[in-house]
């Protein structure tokens, strides 16, 4: 009778052991007292604390089309404030630090919740069968909100997460996207645009392809769009598909229409080609006025110069 309660015993240890770590994709012995026979976990098992598809929210899809992938190789050592896409409501970040350092990137993301102990940077099942060491547990800050600090490969890119619930004892996968629009410019090695300096161009009228993103995806900019140069300075006639926008902010600065009539018109200015500019247009078509965060690329291997 004792040997089958020790027994016992040994195996709801071993159940828990698998429940509370990260897992481990090898068959663990616990060796038993008075010479009872030793107990092996079974690895398969792990399966059961990756959460279904239908124990999940529909996952929203995050788009990265237009923003090109930022390296730690871009950047200069330092901590900017980004903003993180998350492919599920219920894994919200509220606020992200991203830190370089010595070729290394790491993000300590502050969470709405705290319904989550751990992390790792994967799918669910490979964080099933990690290493208690490979989970990133959580730092309780202050006003009693968790962090997690975690490696990010690239900037602007699809990168998996798995979270483990507190309440439901399983892993949750996510998708997350550490965004760089916010990146001050002074914080990359090299300039990232295209400079009209660059391209050897001389004062006058072009037109280029620009693509818009951000918003809701619904709204659109004639394209391509008419520049013009002078003196180095380059701006851009932005058309945009509606009449709801009446200003337009880059860098803070603000740009009232160019038009009285028809679709929203702004004459801008233009840092450069060939990667996203962060632009500001505050729309009217709701009930309140409310300022949109969009990027603009401009391409210039289809610049065209515009004879007068």
């Amino acid at each position: 009778m004792q040997k089958i309660s020790i027994r016992a015993a040994a195996v709801s240890l071993a159940a828990m052991l698998i429940l509370t770590g990260c897992g481990s994709n090898t068959a663990t012995t616990l060796p038993m007292p008075d010479g009872a026979s030793p107990v092996v976990t079974d690895s398969s098992s792990e399966t059961a604390q990756v959460a279904s598809s239908g124990e999940m929210a529909a996952p929203e899809e995050l788009n990265t089309d237009g923003l090109p992938p930022v390296t730690v190789e871009q950047l200069k050592d330092g901590e900017y404030e980004i903003e993180v896409d998350s492919s599920s409501s219920m894994f919200k970040i509220t606020a992200c630090t991203l830190t370089v350092d010595d070729g290394q990137m790491t993000a300590r993301m502050t969470m709405g919740g705290t319904g989550y102990l751990r992390v790792y940077m994967g799918t669910g099942e490979q964080a099933a069968a990690a290493a208690e060491s490979d989970c990133i547990p959580y730092e309780e800050n202050a006003d009693g909100t968790h962090s997690f600090t975690v490696p990010v490969k690239a900037l602007n890119q699809v990168i998996d997460c798995a979270a483990f619930s507190k309440n439901k004892e399983k892993w949750y996968e996510r998708q997350l996207v550490f965004r760089a629009d916010d990146l001050p410019e002074e914080a990359y090695l090299t300039s990232r645009y295209t400079t009209a300096e660059a391209l050897g161009l001389e004062d006058g009228d072009y037109t280029a392809p620009v693509t818009l993103t951000g918003g809701s995806g619904r709204a659109q900019v004639e394209s391509p769009a008419k520049l013009h140069l002078e003196n180095g300075q380059l701006t851009a006639t932005i058309v945009w598909s509606s009449s709801n926008y009446d200003y337009m902010k880059v860098d803070d600065e603000k740009f009232e229409l160019a038009n009285a009539e028809g679709n929203s018109t702004f004459i801008i200015p233009v840092k450069g080609f060939d990667a996203p500019m962060n632009v500001l247009a505050d729309t009217v078509a709701m009930s309140t006025p409310h300022e949109i965060e969009y990027t603009l690329t401009f391409d210039s291997s289809a610049l065209q110069k515009v004879e007068p």
